[in-house]
């Protein structure tokens, strides 16, 4: 097992180039078991969560030739509709071939993603969507059993809350569905909108793209011809560089982004004093003579993400106050904090909400455990202001979304390095 061992204190300084979006990714390559020919998509990102969902794709019986981030893949000759718990567990993601697979074959076995008891998390609603347009889903053993007789039916879903696997499984499954599909009060990140773009390329009736309310006219069962497309490029990965000259007080470059995507946690780094420089396909990050305290609070697109406050809470270590995060959207989205506090961050947690009093310059290096992937990178953005050495263990999490990090950190000036457990 690896682990990261980062020297703080250094300044940064120079350009990071962002990989495509694992999270556009990964839909998009479920998708491609509605398609009717081969698929030629660029700008895949070199993480373990695509190379976990190829797997299982490949298992389903579709073919592909990758070299690098390029990639041509077949999927018209699936012929396997189990999606198996030894993969599943792995990635919660891999719920999204449910929707695509019992569209076009009308039976598919998908594992309850590890650990995960239905209700906790919004499996829920894809299941209570796909019941309405039709299907009949049974639990066994661990596995979602779903069959339909003939093609699905087009229907009005309401999701109870945003869900963006939610809303992404049904548009897949509402490709190939008999009539019309409404989903209101759908997500509207931009991972979502290049799913309905692509689809809508390749010939698919979608209205309501980028909205929370999407129409689609399926295709009664009959496969689309999809085009070449390129992944947008990952804005959360693009946020994480970000956050690492913020905290480290440096002049950053941010390139082959889409600074749209990036509002939110752009006006975040102004609140807290820093200049921000937007460009067509670039954003500079300078540094400020104070870094002042943040108030934030997640919400769905196009609002605070989620997958941004462990880093910036990171960030608010550094800060002269007190900050405060409010983590609306994830029950179990602080586990970062108690290592951070180990770091000698000053840290109050109350139910949802993190208050942070600054400790500029305090933190000390130390062991350190990463216990999810966006908690992960925070423990690396602590560990470039912090005195000593910091250990950050179980980066598999790192691996799961961020293509060669520590490479990138090191091209800025970080001092960072990766090693082999003893």
């Amino acid at each position: 097992m690896d682990y990261l061992e980062i020297i703080g204190k250094n300044k940064l300084s120079g350009s990071v180039k962002i990989s495509g979006a694992k999270n556009a990714a990964l839909p998009l390559l479920a998708s491609t078991i509605l398609s009717s020919n081969e698929v030629k998509i660029t700008n895949l990102p070199n993480v373990a969560d695509i190379k976990t969902l190829l797997k299982l794709l490949g298992m389903l019986g579709t073919e592909y030739d990758q070299n690098n981030t390029d990639i041509v893949i077949d999927s018209t000759n699936v012929n396997k509709t189990t999606a198996t718990y030894d993969i599943v567990k792995t990635m919660r993601a891999s719920i999204l071939v449910l929707g695509p697979l019992l569209a076009r074959f009308g039976h598919c076995e998908v594992s309850l993603p590890g650990g995960c008891a239905i209700g906790q998390r919004p499996v829920d609603l894809h299941l209570k969507a796909l019941e309405l347009m039709g299907a009949k889903i049974e639990l066994k053993s661990g596995y979602i059993v779903a069959t339909v007789d003939g093609a699905l039916k087009g229907a009005t879903i309401v999701f109870d809350k945003v869900t963006v696997t939610g809303t992404e499984n049904i548009i897949m499954a509402a490709t190939l569905a008999e009539g019309k599909t409404t989903i209101v009060n759908a997500a509207k990140e931009p991972e979502v909108i290049q799913l309905c773009e692509i689809l809508l390329d390749a010939g698919v009736q979608i209205k309501g793209i980028g909205t929370n309310r999407i129409e689609i006219v399926g295709t009664n069962k009959k496969l689309v011809p999809f085009k070449p497309f390129k992944i947008i490029p990952d804005r959360i990965e693009a946020g994480t560089y970000l956050c690492a000259g913020a905290i480290t007080n440096s002049k950053i470059k941010i390139e082959n982004i889409i600074p749209l995507h990036l509002d939110a946690i752009l006006a975040k780094f102004e609140e807290m004093g820093y200049k921000i420089l937007r460009e067509e396909n670039s954003v500079t990050i300078f540094p400020t003579k104070h870094i002042k305290p943040v108030n934030i609070t997640t919400t769905e697109y196009p609002g605070f993400p989620t997958d941004m406050q462990a880093q910036f809470m990171a960030i608010a270590t550094m800060a002269n106050g007190v900050s405060i995060v409010d983590e609306k959207l994830f029950e179990n989205r602080f586990m970062h904090v108690s290592e951070l506090i180990r770091m000698g961050a000053n840290i109050a947690l109350n139910g949802t909400v993190a208050t942070i009093t600054g400790t500029p310059n305090q933190l000390i290096g130390t062991d350190v455990m990463a216990t999810d992937l966006r908690a992960s990178s925070a423990l690396v953005l602590a560990g470039l202001v912090a005195s000593n050495i910091t250990k950050v263990h179980r980066i598999y999490h790192l691996d799961r979304g961020y293509d060669k990090l520590e490479n990138k950190l090191k091209n800025i000036g970080a001092n960072i390095i990766r090693k082999k457990e003893n």
